[in-house]
């Protein structure tokens, strides 16, 4: 790895390693780092045959510990009520996982240092895989969609982090003893690069937050719902927060909404909307 290049350097050392390219010109890539490529997307591609079982049987692990507590409170005491993956998902997951292979091949011909990759960690009892360290750091490679990309590159990612990633980073930057890692991301749609590392002031005592989940994953009954309802426009009704979007149990969760006649969910043109009170009838479809 060259010494003047670092963290701060890297998407710019990216862009600057593919130049060439756009003036129809060649650039030198090692054999090493191609081969590197192919067998990681192999790996890729041969998990498909034997998921692993984790994927199976829920288990706290150090992706989820920044879901909140209740969605992962049904997670596991109601496995079957979770929305299975369609195959439309399962193939944008698909080329997820790609373009994540292809993000780590562009910072290792672009000269930086990638170590780590794939190492098992522990942390209070609680096992997962980080995806790399970069030039010494932990850095989670992510894909996004424009929206959702912006997070990223305006760092605004504490502010709407429902997937828990930062908890995640956190995790691993406990067990590898770092503290200033963060998130490579690529905006799917305009192959736009951005590096994000939260503000120390946003992360957390991870050791802390697994006991409060182990705790709360050993009641009988769900903890506190995780987001407050809101209103839907001035009609009076009220919806469900953007963060209950993603949730397989959202039905299970607000089985007591609309009068104990669950969640009402109308088509409007910019997607669904789940009504948890409805005082004026939308002029919508209702979605059965």
């Amino acid at each position: 790895m060259n010494s003047s290049k670092n963290l701060d350097t890297l998407v710019a050392d990216i862009y600057e390693s593919l130049t060439p390219l756009c003036d129809n010109e060649g650039i030198d890539i090692p054999d090493e780092a191609i081969d590197k490529l192919c067998e990681n997307i192999k790996v890729v591609f041969k998990q498909w045959q034997n998921p692993p079982e984790r994927n199976k049987n829920f288990t706290l692990r150090m992706s989820n510990i920044g879901k909140p507590s209740r969605q992962l409170w049904y997670e596991k005491k109601l496995p079957k009520g979770k929305e299975k993956i369609t195959p439309s998902t399962f193939i944008k997951f698909m080329y997820g996982h790609l373009l994540e292979e292809v993000l780590l091949f562009l910072v290792s011909i672009a000269g930086h240092k990638i170590e780590a990759a794939q190492k098992e960690v522990l942390v209070n009892g609680i096992k997962g895989h980080m995806d790399c360290k970069i030039d010494g750091e932990v850095i989670d490679i992510k894909t996004a969609s424009g929206r959702a990309f912006q997070k990223f590159s305006n760092d605004t990612l504490a502010q709407d982090d429902p997937f828990g990633y930062i908890a995640q980073l956190c995790g691993y930057e406990e067990a590898e003893g770092t503290d200033n890692g963060g998130f490579l991301d690529i905006n799917k749609e305009t192959g736009e690069l951005t590096l994000h590392r939260p503000e120390e002031l946003d992360k957390i005592n991870v050791v802390d937050k697994i006991d409060h989940l182990k705790h709360e994953m050993s009641l009988d009954t769900p903890p506190e719902k995780c987001y407050s309802t809101v209103p839907e426009g001035k009609s009076g009704n009220m919806k469900l927060n953007k963060g209950c979007f993603y949730c397989s149990y959202k039905f299970e969760c607000h089985a007591d909404a609309n009068d104990g006649n669950g969640l009402r969910v109308f088509k409007y043109s910019k997607g669904p909307t789940y009504l948890t009170t409805v005082k004026v009838e939308p002029r919508v479809e209702e979605v059965i």
